[in-house]
């Protein structure tokens, strides 16, 4: 079915590709068999729960960062439950220790003063802590969990031994976006601070940010670091990738509403960068437009503009082969991940409807929104 001409998909409106996203499926399940690593999906990336049925039979269940995800995690995935936060608030503890199979606390302070209480609470909880190594190779500062001053992680200097003897595991987080090559050079960092440790553990989660579905990923060299790592420490080893999961799964389609003049042609859009996009502001980078090159490759350039505002809700310039036309379908590459998880309804703009294509092709829209789910979020 050609997404462009189909009458029954809403504008804008996110559209998931199942079969792209079975192949990215395939390939964790591949390095899951091949390594003996638990794989959990990061609900902080990518949280598309109409799709969870075909994710399910792939991953061992899902990482949440508070209650909300928690309890999104149980009702939807229904496998184990993970959950991590820089910091709980005793009033949800109750809930989150309840629907928890794992919960990691940020410092040693957190973990002396709700361990005893989670364990009471349910004693089938595996305690652990977030660990900071102190060395990350992430492109960005913004995304790096292990810079300076970073508040995620308790670093060896501020490690406190008495919690070991009710703590069952380790986390860090140390990656964005990048290759085994950097986990390689993470672990050794991790080793050399906290390796007297690891073999007092029954777990250790090597946290997210692993590329594992990007093409020239080394899987091979992730797979030979899991099994040599369980195999010295005797531990068993959590991935938790969300961006690899939903990594060039679909798209974000847009309708061009006006086209102005300024200087150069700009075209105006009924989807926001800053409230659909906000990655492409915050990191930032440039969404890939199908059929589209950088300004002056092609024909005809056009600055891409959301509908709101804000002065730099702007995509970026494009070119295209033929004059862009009010009407005109605009397709914004791998929106999946990181982009429906952040979204926002500022400045009343709509939120896309979501929509996968199945594996015969046929579009289902899940979800559309509208007036009141503006209205309800802000009292």
């Amino acid at each position: 079915m050609n997404i462009v001409t189909d009458p029954t998909l809403p504008s804008p409106c996110w559209l998931l590709e199942e079969a792209l996203l079975i192949k990215n499926l395939e390939q964790i399940s591949y390095i899951k068999a091949q390594s003996g690593a638990k794989v959990l999906l990061a609900l902080k990336g990518y949280a598309l729960w109409k799709s969870f049925n075909t994710i399910k039979p792939h991953l061992d269940g899902c990482c949440a960062s508070g209650l909300h995800e928690a309890k999104l995690a149980l009702e939807t995935f229904g496998k184990e439950v993970h959950t991590y936060s820089p910091a709980f608030k005793e009033e949800e503890l109750e809930e989150i220790a309840k629907i928890s199979h794992h919960l990691v606390f940020n410092s040693p302070a957190q973990f002396k003063r709700f361990s005893t209480q989670a364990k009471k609470i349910n004693p089938n909880i595996s305690l652990g802590l977030r660990i900071n190594p102190e060395y990350s190779e992430s492109p960005k500062e913004i995304y790096n969990p292990c810079g300076l001053n970073s508040r995620l992680g308790t670093t060896l200097e501020n490690f406190d031994e008495s919690i070991l003897k009710e703590c069952d595991g380790l986390h860090f987080h140390a990656l964005c976006e990048q290759d085994s090559s950097a986990l390689e050079n993470v672990l050794k960092n991790l080793e050399g601070k906290f390796g007297k440790y690891i073999p007092r553990m029954k777990w250790i989660n090597f946290g997210g940010g692993h590329h594992i579905t990007r093409k020239g990923y080394d899987a091979e060299k992730l797979i030979a670091l899991i099994q040599n790592f369980k195999k010295k420490y005797d531990v068993e080893v959590y991935l938790e990738p969300g961006e690899a999961i939903g990594w060039e799964t679909g798209t974000l389609v847009a309708t061009v509403l006006d086209i102005v003049h300024n200087g150069m042609d700009i075209a105006i859009l009924d989807t926001s960068a800053e409230a659909h996009m906000p990655d492409t502001i915050i990191m930032p980078y440039r969404a890939e437009v199908r059929n589209a090159g950088i300004a002056g490759q092609k024909a005809h350039t056009y600055r891409l503009a959301g509908n709101t505002c804000l002065a730099g809700d702007i995509m970026g310039d494009y070119s295209f082969d033929s004059p862009l036309q009010i009407g005109d379908k605009i397709i914004f590459e791998d929106q999946m991940h990181y982009t429906m998880v952040k979204a926002t309804t500022f400045n009343g703009i709509k939120l896309p409807g979501i929509a996968i294509q199945r594996m015969d092709g046929t579009i289902e829209v899940v979800r559309e929104f509208g007036y009141e789910d503006f209205k309800n979020r802000l009292s």
